[in-house]
């Protein structure tokens, strides 16, 4: 079974960021191209019920197999990326982390209004930057097709911020 592997591979780091965090640790999953691929295919498997038109990842991890998704499926890749990394015209969106506030960036001219996106990322965590990361698909006139995160953290209870958006959340590994 995929989650109970990548469950072995993915290492925890303790205290990053910051003293009490417990780092899921993906770069280990990355040295394998087969498992990589593995990965991929179960997403694709998953998502068959979805319309997409388009991936958006947000930085910078959801880059990785956001890329690899929109590739495999035949679709463009918007990156949703930190403050200032984005080179032409953005729109932005502001939010709160456990330990301070961030915003995130897209082109103004990422996709056309009535794009169906499928916004990925390799971890949920508290949601916070996915709520924002949905925010700025709406504003730009997009629907939320569904979520793609290689873990989740459901202890955390994020799904509930998330299904104002859309109801179809994929996560491959569970703590």
């Amino acid at each position: 079974m995929l989650e109970a592997h990548l469950k072995e591979i993915i290492r925890d780091i303790p205290d990053f960021p910051q003293p009490g965090i417990i780092f899921k640790d993906i770069t280990p999953v990355l040295k394998d191209q087969a498992l990589c691929s593995q990965i991929v295919d179960a997403f694709v498997d998953r998502l068959g019920h979805m319309e997409i038109d388009v991936i958006a990842g947000i930085e910078s991890r959801g880059f990785l197999f956001g890329m690899m998704l929109a590739n495999r499926l035949n679709v463009p890749f918007i990156p949703i990326r930190k403050q200032g990394k984005l080179p032409f015209k953005t729109i932005s969106e502001s939010y709160k982390l456990e330990y301070g506030q961030a915003t995130i960036e897209v082109h103004e001219d990422a996709f056309p209004a009535g794009t169906k996106v499928l916004l990925h990322d390799d971890l949920l965590a508290t949601g916070g930057t996915v709520v924002a990361a949905s925010k700025l698909i709406q504003k730009l006139g997009g629907t939320i097709a569904g979520y793609s995160f290689v873990i989740s953290l459901d202890f955390l209870n994020s799904q509930g911020r998330l299904t104002r958006f859309s109801e179809d959340i994929i996560s491959l590994v569970r703590y």
